[in-house]
């Protein structure tokens, strides 16, 4: 596609100074620089968390109530914590 496009002169004339000693076309740069600019602006795939849930009632009627802290310690009372 062919469209037209304002660039400082100070912008421009580095840009040509840069193509040049990268023996490469203008045109060849500024496609360099514009995908560049867009793959850091692609949104990363979200994560997904599968589902985990498992089959039961929630937590027994002893522990409704409790704190996160008492339910952590009864989880790893016999697993050596």
């Amino acid at each position: 596609m062919k469209t037209t496009i304002e660039i400082s002169d100070p912008l421009f004339k580095e840009a040509q100074r840069v193509a040049a000693r990268q023996n490469t076309t203008l045109r060849n740069l500024v496609e360099s620089g514009l995908r560049e600019v867009l793959a850091r602006q692609k949104v990363p795939a979200s994560f997904k968390l599968r589902k985990a849930s498992f089959k039961g009632k929630g937590l027994q009627p002893e522990l409704r109530a409790a704190s996160w802290d008492k339910i952590r310690e009864l989880t790893y009372e016999e697993h050596g914590a």
